[in-house]
């Protein structure tokens, strides 16, 4: 992922916080020899306090096609990509240069997270990975623990195969005109606050929080 200065992240911190509230992704594994490479959506758990780089856990169901790959290469990729706009090009011209001169462009915050996979079966780990999950998406509660032989989730442990991602490396980016003048962003942010559409106000905040992060010469 081409991550130019005016798009990088402040600190781990900024990506940290961003990810904590954008748990769905795609997990990408390479494929068997002559095989295309599987990219599985899937909600996940991102713990920051395991490891360097965090932990992810996540599962899926046992007939998934994607395990031969995955356990002959573990090393995977899960994306994460939202908070996405669509900027018109007269939004983006520079002073002084007619506006349809301007240049169209994508706004999104992106996270990628390289990661070493290790596939879980055992059956008590599998229900300690579940109820991390669903302490995550769940905290207020409401749902039986997951445990081996008990009902309601124990007779299921068996149609399901855990994930848990080591991360390795991140890749993060903020690409929303970073880089462009005071008057430009003006333009581009009160386009977006007029417009209003899916994306619009999450891409607005994005800009508008992140002004003052790169310095032309820098």
């Amino acid at each position: 992922m081409l991550i130019r200065p005016w798009d990088a992240p402040r600190d781990e911190a900024e990506w940290q916080h961003w990810l904590s509230a954008h748990d769905f992704g795609q997990l990408a594994v390479n494929g068997l020899p002559g095989e295309p490479p599987h990219v599985q959506p899937l909600h996940f758990a991102y713990e920051p306090e395991r490891g360097e780089h965090g932990e992810v856990v996540t599962h899926l169901a046992r007939p998934n096609p994607l395990w031969p790959a995955l356990e002959a290469c573990p090393d995977v990729l899960l994306s994460v990509v939202d908070d996405y706009a669509y900027v018109p090009g007269p939004w983006q011209a520079p002073p002084d240069t007619p506006p349809e001169h301007g240049v169209p462009t994508s706004f999104y915050a992106a996270v990628q997270l390289r990661c070493r996979a290790q596939v879980v079966d055992d059956p008590a780990q599998k229900a300690e990975l579940l109820n991390r999950q669903v302490d995550h998406f769940q905290p207020e509660g409401g749902s039986a623990r997951a445990a081996v032989g008990e009902e309601p989730y124990g007779r299921m442990l068996s149609g399901i195969r855990g994930l848990v991602l080591q991360v390795i490396d991140v890749e993060a980016k903020f690409k929303y005109a970073g880089h462009k003048p005071e008057d430009v962003q003006d333009r581009i942010v009160a386009g977006l606050a007029e417009r209003g559409g899916v994306g619009d106000t999450a891409a607005r905040e994005h800009q508008v929080r992140r002004r003052g992060v790169w310095t032309p010469g820098r």
